[in-house]
């Protein structure tokens, strides 16, 4: 099978080189490998950094860049299945490491006649000190981030509605097309609706694991929530089924404090209390939790303080989408439903012209 390995990055120099030796290092014949990387306008070394990458003889069977002049992440894999010519598009975020025999699990298992397949996706930092093991704390927590299934290995092959990493069939794309270019945040939850919806189930299995850095800054991290919450919001106007109800927990748990809070001011403030005490006690039980099962590191005793100011910073990020997706959606228009036919076409095309082309090498 010809893999095709993508890549977006965005300013990535810091962790580029960790995942390019990864790259490098896979067990999979080289030769049934092509590495796409896209560059999204970046300012830093990125690009001279995928340069010298491509310019290092690994025996790859070939080595793509590409430019995405749109930013947005949605577009930049857009620009990468355009480029793909594989059977197999495997997607790695730069922010990731992968082991050595990452590409050669994912193929095994489709082998096995799956058409998507990935795994665990737990999170790590690059650099470990005392805050960024706590920041890392916070973000591995089910209170304090996520409790999507896809995060963490599974011990027998299940299927989830969404998958990091992924390993997909050509098909699946020649299929349902490309991603949603008017979604920031959210551009994954809507293509794995769409695929769901045509009948494709995507397959974690134990044996593939891959690893995603976190934020190594309170600063960062309360912008990612904020900007993950802000999209759910913009994106409940144009695909309400690739949401769950989870994603708008840090939503209702903001209007109810600030509906709690409008009553407390009128003298009934029991409700505003009961919902404090609420709050604090799974707060309490999982900044607990972090001490019993985590390395021990003193910043820890600010994970109380930590967790609320998470959950509101992705709480006010969904209010505001919200209130902009009205005048959000009335732009939009047709433009992304077009560029996702385009793909599809696109990819339809290459195909068949590289069928051509070893028919005519035969």
């Amino acid at each position: 099978m010809l893999v095709s390995l993508c890549v977006i990055a965005y300013n990535e120099e810091r962790v580029l080189n960790g995942l390019f030796r990864n790259i490098a290092d896979q067990t999979y014949p080289h030769q049934n490998i092509e590495v796409v990387l896209v560059d999204s306008n970046s300012t830093d070394k990125t690009h001279s950094m995928m340069e010298d990458f491509k310019n290092t003889d690994y025996k790859f069977r070939r080595v793509a860049i590409v430019s995405n002049t749109k930013l947005r992440q949605a577009s930049a894999w857009n620009c990468a299945l355009c480029e793909a010519t594989g059977d197999v598009i495997i997607r790695i975020d730069a922010h990731a490491q992968i082991p050595r025999d990452f590409i050669r699990r994912c193929v095994d298992n489709l082998e096995e006649g799956e058409d998507i397949v990935g795994g665990g996706r737990p999170n790590i930092v690059d650099n470990e000190t005392p805050w960024k093991l706590t920041l890392l704390a916070a973000e591995e927590s089910l209170f304090g981030s996520s409790i999507a299934e896809y995060r963490r290995p599974t011990e027998k092959k299940e299927y989830h509605d969404s998958l990091f990493h992924a390993a997909y069939r050509r098909q699946v794309f020649e299929k349902v097309g490309g991603f949603n270019e008017a979604l920031g945040r959210t551009e994954d939850n809507e293509l794995h609706y769409r695929i769901r919806e045509a009948g494709y189930k995507m397959c974690s299995c134990p044996d593939i694991i891959s690893f995603q850095h976190t934020r190594n800054s309170l600063k960062n991290m309360i912008k990612q929530k904020f900007g993950n919450g802000y999209w759910i919001g913009l994106t409940f106007g144009v695909c309400r089924g690739c949401l769950s109800y989870f994603h708008f927990v840090p939503f209702a748990f903001l209007m109810v404090l600030l509906l709690f809070s409008a009553i407390a001011c009128f003298g009934y403030v029991y409700p505003l209390m009961f919902l404090c005490l609420a709050y604090g006690m799974f707060d309490f039980t999982n900044t607990v939790g972090c001490f019993m099962t985590k390395k021990f590191q003193p910043q820890f005793f600010i994970l109380p303080v930590l967790f609320p100011i998470l959950h509101l910073a992705y709480g006010v990020g969904t209010l505001v989408g919200l209130v902009k997706m009205p005048f959000w959606k009335k732009k939009l228009g047709d433009k992304p439903y077009k560029r996702i036919e385009e793909v599809r076409q696109t990819m339809i095309s290459n195909r068949r012209e590289s069928v051509d082309s070893e028919n005519a090498i035969g």
